[in-house]
């Protein structure tokens, strides 16, 4: 699977993404559609056009699937799939294409007791029963969820025989996901498919979860025999396990298709830079193949919260009283910010009265293949959703992922943004919140919207970014350097279940290197301890020693005598 040859002979991304949000507009939007097609620099003008994609979709329901399935339809005609000995054709060729591979399926079972109780860990504690409760009416009162979050968590808290999903087969696409739910599934007794790369190390964390757990999951093997393992049989299997979905989806959809049971297709699947949009089409023609193949697929999808979404009235209120509420140094401070900045910095997030309101909140520096990527999702539960079909797709909260952590940005502006509001939430905190809402999708369903946008809004776990007192991105810059002063200084414990990377930001003009942790520190790294070292001294010269001029500063090179 590649991307079409483009005007200059190149497969380029950019062209791709261009074309696709073009004629997703062309019906709905054609003064839109010709902007987005004279777009000079894709890169870096890709924001507007991407926000434009939610506002020509507002007039109706109608439009709004029109442009989710006009995108889709390019995307599948432009998308281009190469097999061996076979001409080059679209994603659609896939429907009806033969398998190239036989997958088997190894069934492994876990030998812990599943849990009966919904516990959500959080600032290193495990909440459950009315403490959850009670965090769950702090984050609605502070705007970090919607209330219809805090609804449907409190259901599945209710109702704990739910989390086991009775009958239910989950397909965890990206198995090894930082914030996919297969972990929490298979701890609550669910019977999981992964599905993943053939790499050992994301089948050995897998694998020891599983054997951990009270859930049974079902591994991919594409040379073997299908078999039985304990908690303790996996043997090689980590070695053999998972397969390259773009490699070749009929295989994949073909396994799928013989699972007994009511089956659930969930898409977590995540690469950087051009792969996210190349593996993000492959689960798209295999969700195409598997609904002709079958009609008992629900599906599943987290949406990112760095995108653009129309929010409800009230989250719009609740931000304009945010903003009215300002301490008297943020109103001093903001005024001449706004004014050096053009307007650009620390603006209201929704004009007054607007209903619903457009929360903006796509980051550039996660570019526009991910922007691409992450609106297919959203396409296709639109398009699913109208034809009839079981959707689970809930905002996720900002998270504090390897993907985003290594950004430097991203990650000092995700440390700096509490003080605009912002809540970010750790990956283990975030798992359990959107398995809990999953398993409410499936067992107590969603209540019918009028239009794709309720659908998106509602239950949705947006960190705050919806209800803040600044626009998202206009707060953004001031958030990372608030973030780098903080990442410096600051060490964050860990939570007691999860292990999390280590976030360095590198300041330029000390060549010092700060660290945030929220593994076990280093006593070192310590604030009480750390003290700025002078790099280890280089050997003389054979013969010679070193000499440091009197009047020399500190940091000048020393010469040899």
């Amino acid at each position: 699977m590649t991307f079409p040859v483009s005007a200059d002979g190149r497969r380029s991304t950019s062209a791709l993404g261009q074309a696709v949000v073009a004629d997703a507009l062309s019906r709905v939007d054609p003064a839109g559609a010709r902007a987005a097609g004279r777009e000079g620099n894709w890169r870096a003008g890709y924001l507007a056009h991407f926000r434009r994609l939610i506002e020509a979709g507002l007039t109706s329901r109608s439009a709004a699937v029109c442009v989710a399935r006009d995108g889709l339809a390019s995307l599948h005609g432009r998308m281009r799939v190469i097999r061996p000995g076979e001409p080059e054709a679209g994603l659609g060729a896939l429907v009806s294409a033969d398998a190239r591979h036989e997958l088997a399926a190894i069934q492994v079972t876990g030998g812990g007791k599943a849990d009966r109780e919904l516990a959500v860990p959080y600032r290193g504690e495990r909440l459950s029963g009315s403490a959850l409760l009670r965090q769950l009416d702090a984050w609605v009162a502070a705007g970090v969820i919607e209330p219809s979050c805090a609804d449907a968590i409190r259901a599945v808290a209710a109702s704990p025989e739910w989390l086991a999903l009775p009958g239910s087969t989950v397909a965890v696409l990206g198995a090894g996901a930082e914030i996919g739910p297969l972990p929490v599934l298979l701890s609550w007794g669910v019977r999981v498919i992964g599905v993943d790369l053939p790499r050992q190390d994301i089948w050995d964390r897998v694998l020891e979860t599983t054997r951990r757990s009270g859930g049974t999951l079902l591994v991919p093997v594409a040379e073997g025999q299908e078999g039985q393992g304990g908690p303790g049989a996996a043997g090689d299997l980590a070695q053999r396990a998972g397969f390259d979905l773009t490699d070749d989806v009929p295989a994949v959809a073909d396994w799928l298709a013989g699972v007994d049971g009511p089956l659930v297709l969930g898409n977590y699947v995540y690469a950087d830079g051009a792969a996210n949009v190349r593996v993000a089409s492959a689960v798209d023609a295999l969700t195409v193949r598997l609904h002709a193949e079958r009609r008992d697929v629900a599906l599943a999808f987290l949406a990112t919260p760095t995108d653009v979404f129309a929010v409800p009235p009230d989250a719009v209120d609740q931000s304009a009283r945010a903003y009215a509420a300002r301490s008297p140094a943020a109103k001093l401070g903001g005024w001449p910010l706004r004014a050096l900045s053009g307007g650009r910095l620390l603006r209201p997030a929704y004009p007054p009265g607007a209903d619903p309101g457009i929360c903006d909140s796509l980051v550039a520096q996660q570019g526009p293949n991910y922007a691409l990527a992450k609106r297919l999702q959203r396409w296709r539960a639109t398009v699913a959703r109208e034809a009839g079909a079981v959707v689970s797709m809930n905002v996720a909260p900002p998270t504090r992922t390897r993907s985003v952590t290594k950004n430097r940005v991203l990650a000092a502006a995700y440390a700096g943004a509490g003080r605009f509001g912002v809540e970010v939430f750790e990956p283990a905190t975030t798992q359990v919140l959107m398995a809990a809402l999953l398993v409410h999708d499936l067992l107590a369903g969603r209540p019918a919207a009028g239009h794709p946008w309720e659908d998106e809004a509602r239950a949705a776990a947006h960190g705050g970014l919806w209800r803040a007192a600044y626009a998202p991105r206009s707060a953004l810059s001031l958030a990372a350097l608030l973030g780098f002063a903080a990442t410096r200084n600051r060490v964050r414990e860990p939570l007691p279940d999860r292990r999390q990377p280590v976030v360095r930001v590198r300041l330029a003009q000390h060549g010092t290197t700060a660290t945030a942790r929220t593994d076990p520190p280093d006593p070192s790294t310590t604030s009480a301890s750390r003290t700025r070292r002078r790099p280890a001294r280089r050997p003389p010269p054979p013969g010679g020693t070193w000499l440091t001029p009197r009047c020399a500063s500190p940091r000048r090179r020393r010469t040899p005598r």
